[in-house]
């Protein structure tokens, strides 16, 4: 039976045992834990003994929680992903207003890209409304962190670095994009950007881009 103990202001009371379980969730989805944890790195950053690791991460991996690799580190599993797309949709129809005040006013297509599975996945576009030509970027594209604006926007974030990025060509030839990531949304990596078939203006471009990323940054927070 698992442990319990006095919820702070709560009233009742908690399962020991499964707050460790989720402390242990948390740290593997940490930036800082991408890689993976070993059983004695969660051990000691949990604060308890590697027997009771050992016994968590069992379990978890049982439900496909988290997943262990050949050099015996622990990583998040597609149990976590499963549960992450139920949430996809609600975050694609609050970005809805925001990408498409933007794409109208720059005139490019408009676009939000989160990380999942260590790679950048565009979960919403928004065409303009009144262009000629634009680019048709499609939802579920997915790139590399290192390569266009969106991911490496999102790479700056986590150096501490939340300015926009221009990238050209990097993704599709004679492609312009500029990006910028949303900070400070818990559990949430993620960048706003445009994209488009001609040079941006990117001195008048990025700051709207910018300003973009923090109107949805306020409103998931």
């Amino acid at each position: 039976m698992a442990e319990l103990r006095a919820a702070k202001g709560m009233g009742g009371e908690t399962s020991q045992t499964l707050d460790r379980g989720l402390g242990v969730l948390q740290l593997l989805g940490s930036r800082e834990n991408a890689g993976g944890m070993t059983i004695t790195e969660i051990a000691s950053a949990l604060g308890v003994g590697r027997p009771v690791v050992y016994r968590l991460v069992a379990t978890l991996e049982s439900r496909d929680f988290v997943t262990r690799r050949e050099d015996g580190r622990i990583r998040l599993g597609l149990a976590i992903t499963r549960l992450s797309s139920s949430v996809l949709p609600l975050l694609r129809e609050a970005a809805m207003p925001t990408l498409r005040t933007l794409a109208d006013a720059v005139g490019a297509t408009a676009h939000l890209t989160v990380v999942e599975g260590g790679e950048a996945l565009a979960i919403a576009v928004v065409e303009p409304s009144w262009t000629d030509f634009h680019v048709a970027y499609r939802v579920g594209s997915r790139h590399r962190l290192e390569s266009g604006a969106a991911g490496r926007a999102i790479l700056g974030a986590r150096a501490g670095d939340p300015a926009y990025v221009v990238s050209d060509g990097e993704l599709q030839a004679g492609a312009h994009g500029v990006a910028a990531p949303l900070v400070g949304v818990a559990g949430l990596e993620a960048s706003v950007g445009v994209v488009a078939m001609v040079p941006l203006d990117v001195a008048a471009v990025g700051p709207q881009v910018q300003a973009a990323a923090s109107t949805l940054a306020a409103a998931l927070r």
